[in-house]
């Protein structure tokens, strides 16, 4: 039987549904029944393991799954000794501390002696002895948001997404100690067999993001603006230029980054291009 390389993925939760869009991404087809643990991809050297993601780490560290995608939040709390390999960009929250909104808060020193429940005991006890802060601490697997309101703790710590979770229980973010996104994670065991098969697996993940990040773009620019618009446009190597029918005007094709396109098209507009067309990119292989 030929060699596959095992992934694990979060069983159920917010990891889940993106951690699988990426994969099909990549071209790896993956079927799952309900509640089934484990599954084997269609066109891809790989096995897909549905796992706690508490739980995940520790697979790893035994060699029992090759790589995983779990949240950086989790990898700190469980497993800062495994390295990431990816970062993914995709299931973005913090780690913060909150408390009851109708106290006041001035700093973090305010936790002195309080009590605080989580379901994060490391990152807040790595965090609040490097404030120099003593506490005391109530570990809750579940949701922790209620204990401040039935006397079980002062405050709490948790992950924050968009704080509706917060809001709905009378709290308030006071004090973000990480922030945290999906990333690829490897174990120390994999061999090296699985290695290649996961170079490309990441390669494949790296062109996808690589696609998620920029917009392609074509734009119409007098010859005699060429030159001042291709120095505006941060392309891969250079923009294409093609002529048009029209005599003297060109077409510019380049791929500009999502996170300055507003900026970048601005500037192009005021160098002279119009009929600025973009255009999502699905893949990019560099």
């Amino acid at each position: 039987m030929s060699t596959k390389i095992r992934i694990a993925v979060q069983k159920s939760g917010r990891l889940n549904e993106k951690s699988l869009a990426l994969l099909k991404s990549c071209g790896v087809s993956i079927d799952n029944g309900k509640d089934q643990l484990k599954t084997t991809a269609r066109d891809f050297p790989l096995e897909v393991f549905y796992l706690r993601n508490g739980d995940i780490p520790q697979y790893l560290r035994d060699g029992v799954i090759d790589i995983a995608i779990l949240g950086e939040n989790t990898l700190i709390e469980k497993g800062e000794d495994l390295k990431i390999i990816e970062r993914l960009g995709f299931s973005k929250c913090k780690v913060s501390l909150a408390i009851p909104k109708n106290e006041t808060y001035t700093s973090v020193k305010d936790f002195e002696g309080k009590r605080i429940a989580t379901s994060y005991p490391n990152t807040v006890k790595r965090y609040l002895k490097e404030k120099g802060v003593n506490f005391e601490l109530h570990i809750i697997n579940g949701s922790v948001e209620i204990a401040p309101n039935i006397g079980l703790a002062d405050g709490i710590c948790d992950i924050v997404s968009s704080g509706s979770t917060l809001f709905k229980n009378n709290l308030k973010e006071v004090e973000v100690m990480l922030t945290s996104e999906a990333v690829l994670t490897v174990s120390p065991k994999i061999s090296e067999e699985r290695k290649e098969i996961l170079e490309k697996l990441r390669f494949r993940i790296r062109s996808v993001l690589k696609g998620q990040r920029s917009r392609y773009v074509l734009m119409n620019v007098p010859d005699e603006k060429l030159d001042a618009v291709i120095d505006i446009l941060p392309g891969m190597r250079s923009p294409t230029v093609l002529p048009l029918a029209e005599e003297g005007w060109s077409s510019v094709h380049s791929v500009i980054d999502k996170n300055s396109f507003w900026q970048v098209i601005d500037q192009l507009k005021s160098a002279g291009a119009e009929g600025i067309l973009v255009c999502p990119i699905e893949k990019m292989v560099l």
